[in-house]
């Protein structure tokens, strides 16, 4: 990049940053990892009832549809980052394995770019590392 675009992408943000403040000074220090405290991860009984094959008897369940929507989420890279946590957690309750969830992430990088591949399967591993944390407690 040039030192020109760099200097008007710096002007930019800080024009951005400038607006949020005078909006909403509460969006200065606000998290949206701090959802992830209000919505637990959900029994597998309940991701089948909402997710699965309660509503859609001869459709997808919930394990598949919940690795589609990290599929989707994978390919809007970081702007999803507290969806992708929630629905990589709920597709772990609901039977996905790791190597799924990277196989779905994987084959997204074709589609949303490298950057979000790589931004989605450094989000996954931290929910497998809590996950593991979780079940030796």
């Amino acid at each position: 990049m040039s030192d020109a675009f760099t200097k008007l992408f710096q002007q930019m943000m800080q024009s951005g940053q400038e607006m949020a403040r005078a909006f909403n000074p509460a969006l200065e220090t606000f998290d949206p990892r701090a959802f992830e405290k209000m919505i637990p991860t959900m029994p597998a009984d309940m991701l089948e009832m909402w997710f699965g094959r309660t509503f859609n008897r001869d459709g997808l369940d919930a394990k598949t549809r919940l690795l589609v929507t990290l599929a989707a989420l994978t390919v809007q890279g970081a702007h999803a980052e507290p969806q992708l946590r929630l629905t990589i957690r709920h597709a772990i309750e609901a039977g996905a394995t790791a190597r799924e969830v990277a196989e779905v992430i994987y084959q997204m990088g074709m589609f949303g770019g490298i950057p979000a591949m790589q931004k989605a399967l450094e989000i996954a591993q931290g929910v497998f590392t809590e996950h593991e944390g979780k079940q030796a407690e």
